[in-house]
């Protein structure tokens, strides 16, 4: 098996020129340093988690948001430097969301050269019927979505699918476990598949949801709306989120913290006995 690679840090603190996504960026001081920043912690990303394996074949899942978007542009940029050895191949799965602009992607990806391919599931009309009127779509959604998705990237020989969350929505998905299901648990950055055969990727960990906003408005992506469907994201994530954005405005930096504290966890001090052998401190006391 391949071993994982390091990314090269001098060059990939270099932002000037870039793979041709970057050709109508802006050339602001301001704008470089916010580049800066997101290749950096993205490098940072796939480099502590070890998801970097020279000559794999990732699908890069694209929805039209503005976090899909910017992850193929960071993860681009970083192939055109040779930071980033494998094949990427852009995928957007049109789930038969009524009014969805079909030609934005296509034509995006098209007149950028980039490797993709567009598939059509009408999984909207499955979630509809399952789910009443009025109901919450996402979670649903979500889950026949990913299925679609892991399917495709076995028929492109892919290793890995990689998707756009980011920091702030780890940490969201935190707060629910904690608050709604008694367990501490956030996305993780890479896991495996029930099936054991490919790998999910967020390389976007380290990322905040505000600097992707920004970098997305600033590269002026062809943004595609995530409420075609009429639904909503679910209220409980929502108060996840108005939670922390509070927190962050009134102690700034703590969403930083917070997401390095997911990382730096001592057993020892929690209340998990499959995690630490409690019991055994008797006999490390009774031996001493």
């Amino acid at each position: 098996m391949n071993q994982a690679l390091p990314i090269d840090t001098d060059q990939a603190e270099d932002v000037s020129g870039g793979h041709p996504i970057y050709s109508h960026a802006p050339r602001s001081g301001e704008f470089n340093k916010l580049r800066k920043r997101l290749i950096r912690n993205t490098r940072e990303a796939l480099e502590k988690f070890a998801m970097v394996r020279a000559g794999e074949k990732w699908l890069v899942a694209l929805s039209g948001g503005k976090d899909s978007y910017s992850m193929l542009a960071l993860l681009l940029d970083l192939k055109w430097r040779g930071m980033l050895p494998v094949e990427l191949v852009a995928c957007n799965l049109d789930q038969g969301q009524p009014n969805f602009p079909k030609h934005i992607l296509p034509e995006f990806l098209e007149g950028l050269g980039i490797p993709h391919r567009i598939e059509y599931k009408d999984t909207y009309s499955i979630v509809t019927e399952k789910l009443p009127a009025g109901a919450t779509y996402c979670s649903l959604c979500s889950r026949l979505r990913r299925g679609n998705l892991y399917r495709i990237a076995r028929e492109e020989g892919c290793t890995a699918l990689v998707l756009g969350h980011h920091r702030d929505d780890s940490l969201e998905t935190f707060f629910m476990n904690m608050f709604h299901g008694g367990r501490l648990a956030a996305m993780p950055p890479r896991l495996l598949n029930d099936e054991g055969d490919l790998e999910v990727l967020r390389p976007l960990i380290y990322c905040a949801e505000d600097d992707l906003q920004r970098f997305s408005d600033a590269m002026a992506f062809p943004i595609i709306p995530c409420d075609l469907c009429g639904s909503q994201d679910g209220l409980e994530r929502n108060a996840m989120k108005a939670m922390l954005n509070d927190i962050e405005k009134r102690m700034p930096g703590r969403k930083d913290v917070m997401i390095r504290a997911l990382g730096n966890i001592n057993p020892s001090h929690m209340l998990d006995p499959k995690l630490f052998d409690f019991a055994g401190l008797f006999d490390k006391r009774t031996q001493s």
